[in-house]
């Protein structure tokens, strides 16, 4: 990389590692809520005033009103029977990780399509911040992509480099240095 580099991780460089085990026990417990599909009292483990920061297609979410009405409603009204299970997490101070999935039945209207009663996987991963045992950020990606495809919608109509990992596509390659790459 030519001229300075951007500074890395600012958001965690101070983190306080003797809060490690107090930020598993927030974590776990939430996961714990989750499965058990709570809505209302789920304030238990988020500061009031936190923020879910989703990838598009998911928004964001100021408050915990706004993560009950605006995902975790609209989530178990298209999704029943659900479970999530974190392959993998990571407790660093304040700081918690995990990527897994949760395993569902497509019962309610999603994103357009109407219910179609398939078992879908719906992959994620989540970083939070917890302060004072609540979590006050959660940052999220959801693959919404994928759960379409396994109900029968290509949201990027046959242009998903997965062609290129099946053979079926060329991949393009950068411009080597010093020509152009105008048409």
């Amino acid at each position: 990389m030519k001229g300075s580099r951007p500074e890395q991780a600012v958001l965690s460089k101070d983190t306080d590692l003797s809060k490690t085990d107090a930020t598993r026990t927030v974590i776990e417990n939430l996961v714990d809520g989750l499965n058990d599909h709570r809505i209302e009292d789920i304030g238990e483990f988020f500061d009031a005033d936190f923020r879910w920061m989703g990838n598009f297609g998911c928004g964001t979410k100021d408050g915990i009103r706004a993560f009950q009405e605006n995902w975790q409603k609209p989530f178990q009204a298209a999704f029943s029977d659900k479970s999530c299970v974190d392959e993998a997490r990571l407790y660093m101070g304040e700081w918690a990780a995990a990527f897994g999935r949760q395993e569902a039945t497509h019962s309610g209207d999603f994103m357009g399509v109407a219910p179609t009663g398939k078992r879908v996987e719906i992959r994620y991963m989540d970083f939070w911040k917890v302060v004072d045992g609540k979590i006050v950020d959660n940052w999220v990606m959801v693959d919404f992509p994928h759960v379409l495809s396994q109900l029968g919608v290509d949201v990027f109509g046959g242009e998903g480099w997965e062609a290129f990992d099946r053979g079926e596509k060329q991949p393009p390659a950068p411009a080597q240095e010093g020509t152009c790459n105008v048409s």
